[in-house]
């Protein structure tokens, strides 16, 4: 394992949608800071997403990487009909912990939850089809190339062409790693996230034979910044519960990605769903225009009829 010679994420930092590897630890509660609210995104993200399956007629949602649920609530809250799933069971119980507390409410009383991996997914449910599939937050990139041949990433992405009904959408991002190979930095922004004590993130990135491989991202936090914000109210953590924090300064916790490059992921689509499958690029939730350099790339593919 290459874990056993370089630490590719900190102690108990979960990954969504696949499965965590390892025991609770410190750096998970360091990260609650980086993303801070998880009960809310930013308002560009939802207005983009929810604009799109409006425009796409879409009614029922798979959320292929829930994580705690904060992306299948906001849908939830929007009118949609959605099912979550996510490889890791301690994530998903946060998930079923807000359903739990809203489950009065009728769309959080239908609101379905399963623990399933994206390598299995359409065997796990195989009569189920639904007008969108969302994979965002560049999870999709925690799913890692140990066979050097993409395998894994191709039966991820057919496994979920396979969930959608003719027609539907497959709305999927990864960082923009084309910038981040060839600067040797990932940009600190993020699109998604409310935190904002993140102070810096260092970036090392694997070849193998000459070709990407991995790319390890070193998040440094600034954690008595973000506890004074919470003791001022300005930053609601998970579950509404304070995250008590002992000691002072800024604390790293690090995690590892495959590297997608723009122009390799979309040919990997295009392999899945038919090179005449109508596909869209965003960068950071704008259509993409060549020579931009945006933090996310965003694809938007049709499932052919």
């Amino acid at each position: 394992m290459v874990d056993s010679i370089y630490r590719t994420r900190s102690l108990g930092v979960p990954a969504q949608g696949i499965p965590d590897q390892y025991a609770d630890g410190k750096a998970a509660k360091v990260w609650e800071y980086y993303i801070g609210s998880r009960k809310s995104r930013t308002d560009v993200y939802k207005n983009w997403l929810t604009s799109l399956l409006s425009s796409k007629n879409c009614d029922s949602v798979l959320d292929v990487a829930c994580g705690t649920g904060v992306d299948s609530v906001m849908l939830l809250e929007e009118g949609y009909n959605v099912m979550s799933i996510d490889a890791s069971d301690k994530m998903v119980m946060n998930a079923f912990r807000e359903r739990w507390e809203r489950r009065k409410e009728e769309a959080f009383d239908k609101w379905e939850i399963e623990v399933s991996n994206w390598l299995t997914v359409a065997d796990d449910f195989p009569d189920r089809r639904f007008d969108a599939l969302i994979c965002l937050g560049n999870s999709f990139a925690h799913l890692p190339d140990f066979e050097g041949n993409q395998s894994d990433h191709k039966l991820a992405l057919k496994n979920f062409e396979t969930m959608l009904r003719p027609g539907g959408v497959l709305i999927i991002d990864h960082r923009n790693y084309d910038a981040i190979l060839d600067t040797g930095r990932a940009p600190v922004k993020n699109i998604y996230y409310k935190g904002n004590c993140i102070k810096d993130i260092q970036t090392s990135s694997l070849f193998v034979n000459g070709r990407p491989s991995m790319v390890t991202l070193d998040y440094f936090i600034d954690v008595t910044a973000a506890r004074k914000m919470e003791e001022e109210g300005e930053e609601e953590l998970p579950s509404g519960r304070k995250l008590k924090v002992t000691e002072d300064g800024v604390y790293k916790f690090r995690l590892s990605y495959y590297p997608h490059r723009l122009n390799a992921f979309t040919e990997l689509l295009k392999e899945t769903f038919g090179q005449d499958a109508k596909h869209e690029v965003y960068g950071d939730f704008q259509p993409y225009r060549e020579n931009e350099t945006p933090s996310y790339y965003v694809h938007v593919i049709h499932k052919p009829f």
